[in-house]
């Protein structure tokens, strides 16, 4: 099958349209605030670093107590979509007191709301959309996965350059806001939207990939390595060029690629299996480290975030359809299990680079060594794998 036509079965699949804006339009959402979150606490507010990195720490602990305790009965019940729903009616509150925030409490308690439920929605979204495809169109499930996840970054990619412009009109009240709206936006969806499911398959799935402690790990640190650029890079471009807005131009220009790149991933792992191109995006990943931080100069940052976007591609696309094969017959949870690897990754992401003293571009020394780790993990992990394989697979001599 070729590119399109796949994608063509994709946009055609039954009610696929509305996982397709949900997921766009939430991806608004959270594009709006991302890159201005932690900027706005610093600015607006007046935390200083350390409440920053606890505020956030604080509410990602309450989030991935949420999405591993959800992971575990979500496969129970007979609508999943209800826990996505309940999700951001949550987060929308939470938001609401947020806005009130005038100081480091208000802001611990707003960001924990609107943020700890957050983990319940990407989980389930991508465990129903994968009994969605299953079930209408089982050929293109790895892809629709990889696609839907696309879908979301473009619906970022807006969200950043809507939330840059948002800013110069109406300040981060109107970020709040936008941000407010993907949640709302969200909920209206899934209203409407018509959940499948599938009857349990009996033996072990087709396809699946067997349980690895070792790469979940080394996909932590690739993760871990990803936060602490998520959290640090609008930190250390606002101090070295004085505006907030350039964090979220850059975020733009990396994904812009993502869909391009995510659909050449998704096929490359096919071809030539996940580990390989998971290793890929990690060299891709270190190169942008090292240029964040010993370059000074802003047109290279833009430069390298296509680099940036095969790695991101990769990350959340190619590793993600990999920890969910490790649990086939379990969609809901192994969907949780890769959001609660990424929100334990981004909790370790926040604390590294207390180390350092200041907002300088030596934090991002903390990610490329994180990489080097973690690739190395993976190589010899693929290395004792086909060893193995090959032990396997040799015949046998009868005496």
């Amino acid at each position: 099958m070729s590119v399109a036509s796949d994608f063509r079965i994709f946009i055609r699949v039954r009610w696929a349209w509305m996982l397709i804006t949900a997921m766009f339009l939430y991806g608004i959402g959270v594009g709006i605030l991302a890159p201005m979150n932690a900027v706005y606490l610093k600015d607006d507010i007046g935390l200083t670093k350390v409440e920053i990195a606890v505020v956030f720490m604080s509410s990602l602990l309450l989030n991935m107590v949420f999405t591993i305790c959800v992971g575990f009965i979500s496969d129970k019940l007979k609508s999943r979509k209800r826990i996505p729903m309940v999700a951001a009616v949550l987060c929308a509150a939470g938001l609401l007191l947020y806005m009130q925030a005038d100081g480091f409490v208000l802001a611990l308690l707003g960001m924990a709301l609107a943020t700890a439920p957050s983990g319940m929605i990407m989980g389930q979204m991508f465990a129903m959309a994968r009994n969605h495809f299953t079930r209408w169109a089982p050929g293109i499930v790895e892809m629709s996965q990889l696609w839907l996840r696309a879908t979301f970054s473009v619906g970022f990619f807006t969200g950043l350059l809507l939330g840059a412009n948002i800013f110069l009109i109406a300040s981060f009240q109107g970020v709040l806001w936008g941000n407010l709206f993907g949640y709302v936006a969200l909920f209206a969806i899934l209203v409407f939207y018509r959940e499948v499911s599938v009857e349990p398959v009996s033996g072990k799935p087709k396809g699946g990939e067997p349980f690895s402690l070792v790469m979940l790990i080394a996909l932590l640190l690739l993760l871990c390595a990803d936060a602490i650029r998520g959290l640090y890079l609008p930190l250390v471009v606002n101090e070295r060029f004085g505006d907030p807005r350039l964090a979220s131009y850059i975020w733009s220009a990396q994904a812009i690629f993502e869909l391009l790149f995510m659909t050449i991933a998704g096929y490359w792992a096919a071809k030539y299996g996940s580990i390989r191109i998971i290793i890929l995006g990690g060299v891709c990943a270190f190169i942008t480290y090292i240029t964040y931080a010993t370059v000074d100069y802003l047109p290279v940052f833009f430069i390298v975030q296509p680099l940036y976007s095969i790695f991101v591609s990769i990350l959340l696309g190619v590793a993600m359809g990999y920890v969910q094969r490790m649990f086939l017959h379990r969609t809901g949870f192994g969907a949780s299990v890769y959001v609660f690897i990424t929100q334990t990754a981004s909790l370790i992401g926040y604390v590294l680079p207390l180390m350092i003293k200041g907002i300088t571009p030596n934090i991002f020394y903390i990610p490329a060594a994180l990489v080097i780790v973690s690739l190395t993990t993976i190589v010899i992990f693929m290395f004792k794998e086909q060893k193995m394989k090959r032990i396997t697979n040799r015949p046998q001599i009868s005496h």
